[in-house]
């Protein structure tokens, strides 16, 4: 009998969950005159959607001089980032509103659910070596 050599096609990788990094809304709000500050510092820890916003404050104006606050003028940023890099972000926002000069400023995060899209996905998280793979 004779054998035949089976040539197999290449497998492509199959995605896991562990390929997946979750996403947060990471919400900024700092002085108006530190909104770019911020975003650039934001885009140190890859992320890749950021979008600011302009907003007032609503305290009354002596309550603003008795906090030592000036100005009510604020820039709410919006970043998108991974769910891994956020404890790693809020500490580094958390260093820089107690050292910047006039940056004083709040930060929380949003847990986000679903994203449409793989291509959206994997900009979003920064994830360029993200595959699908088939048998």
């Amino acid at each position: 009998m004779e054998q035949t050599k089976t040539t197999r096609k290449p497998r492509r990788k199959k995605t896991t969950t562990s390929d997946f990094k979750k996403l947060k809304l990471l919400i900024t709000v700092v002085n108006r005159k530190k909104a770019e500050f911020f975003m650039d510092f934001l885009q140190g820890f890859e992320v890749n959607a950021q979008m600011s916003v302009l907003a007032q404050g609503t305290a009354q104006s002596d309550t603003l001089h008795m906090l030592g606050l000036e100005d009510a003028d604020r820039s709410v940023i919006f970043s998108l980032i991974r769910e891994d890099r956020a404890d790693e972000i809020l500490l580094g926002l958390e260093n820089k509103f107690a050292t910047v000069r006039g940056g004083k400023g709040i930060a929380v995060t949003v847990p986000l659910s679903s994203v449409i899209g793989v291509a959206i996905y994997r900009f979003l998280s920064n994830n360029r070596a993200f595959s699908v793979e088939e048998k």
